[in-house]
């Protein structure tokens, strides 16, 4: 459920030890990594401030805190959150990558924020490992992803707020109300959810099946079928992605034991995730080559993409691919190129800055579009 945040004030290990907020430190030469215990709104910078943890007790003035050696994990420590499940929850003890409401942590999107057009499959990837202990807690597990019109911002993000629901504990349910169920995209099933916030919308992938962890998840690839359902513009900017609890009540032992965003990768998929998408039975011909493959889908919906791979041994300047759809699929949007459609053939040519392929080079066009009856890929593409 999206609520406003505050804006928090970073707090370092040695200033919450002075601060008597129950910071622990293991002095010597075998002294291992000093635990720091997070209080009501208070943060730590961890893994050299690539990431920070923050506890964010929002909405909430019970006794609350969270615990970190200045990895990146942390653990709820302890918890007499107790919010009705039906309103908004009372702290969200969180990791993150990015900027919160103008506390920002080191490089990645800090230095970076990606604007959503330029989010192609495998650009922003992120992977997290949790404890849930379960029990009569009522909670969320839950990434909270923000958007912004410009690449910074000092208070609330105004463009969209995106979630991902892991898995949940207790009667709590997100924000707003269902606008899709058993939704395929990048891999795993989602029920998605949309509800307007006074400044922005959120949308909601609420997993089918809970699961503790996820690796290598495609936030662009979410951020694309948010954008292909009217929710999330182009133009906005990803600038934070977080990942921790919404408690509503309880919720201790509840712990992030490793967390990590990677830009600009293209990591292995994991074990438990949906093998890659095949592509399409002719890889084209010439010294290019094109492969089609469907990311996901949805009734009367869909997003694909094209992998356009040099195959010649020189280096390539420019590029085109063309296809015959086998339905009635109908191209709204494309990024990475620019397209033409006439019926069911497509033309798609490079954008100026992925036209020049070096031997064994790829460059992605990612797309979404709209279909009725089936929506099969096509048998051929050509690659000049």
């Amino acid at each position: 459920m999206a609520r406003p945040r505050p804006l928090l004030t970073i707090v370092t290990a040695l200033a919450i030890a002075l601060a008597g907020a129950g910071a622990v430190w293991l002095a010597g030469p075998s002294a291992r990594a000093a635990t720091t215990t997070l209080c009501q709104e208070q943060t730590a910078s961890v893994d050299g401030g690539t990431y920070t943890v923050q506890n964010n007790e929002f909405d909430s003035s019970a006794s609350q805190c969270v615990t970190t050696d200045g990895n990146t994990g942390f653990t709820v420590a302890n918890s007499a959150v107790d919010n009705a499940t039906d309103g908004s929850p009372g702290a969200y003890p969180s990791i993150y990558q990015g900027c919160h409401w103008g506390n920002c942590s080191s490089g990645g999107l800090t230095s970076s924020p990606i604007e959503v057009s330029g989010l192609t499959p495998g650009k922003v990837t992120t992977s997290w490992s949790t404890t849930q202990p379960g029990g009569s807690n009522a909670y969320d597990v839950a990434y909270d992803i923000w958007f912004n019109k410009t690449p910074t911002t000092s208070g609330q993000p105004d463009c969209t707020e995106l979630m991902v629901w892991l898995n949940h504990d207790g009667s709590v349910q997100p924000f707003g109300s269902t606008i899709a169920s058993d939704v395929t995209v990048g891999g795993h099933t989602y029920d998605i959810w949309e509800g307007a916030q006074s400044a922005w919308n959120t949308i909601t992938y609420d997993m089918t099946g809970g699961t503790t962890s996820v690796t290598n998840l495609d936030v662009g690839t979410l951020a694309q079928d948010a954008v292909s359902r009217g929710y999330l513009s182009s133009s906005c900017y990803l600038i934070d992605i977080e990942a921790g609890f919404e408690l509503w009540q309880g919720g201790a032992g509840l712990g992030t034991k490793s967390f990590s965003v990677n830009i600009s990768g293209s990591p292995s998929p994991a074990p438990s995730a949906a093998p890659s998408p095949s592509p399409s039975p002719s890889p084209g011909t010439g010294s290019c080559s094109a492969a089609y493959s469907l990311v996901s889908s949805w009734p009367g919906g869909f997003q694909g993409q094209v992998v356009v791979t040099n195959t010649g041994s020189g280096t390539r300047s420019g590029w085109t691919v063309g296809w015959t759809f086998p339905g009635d699929q109908q191209i709204s949007d494309l990024w990475n190129g620019s397209y033409a459609q006439s019926g069911e053939k497509v033309t798609v040519s490079n954008a100026s800055y992925d036209a020049t392929l070096a031997p064994g080079a790829t460059a992605t066009v990612g797309f979404t579009g709209t279909y009725t009856g089936s929506n099969n890929a096509p048998p051929v593409l050509s690659c000049t």
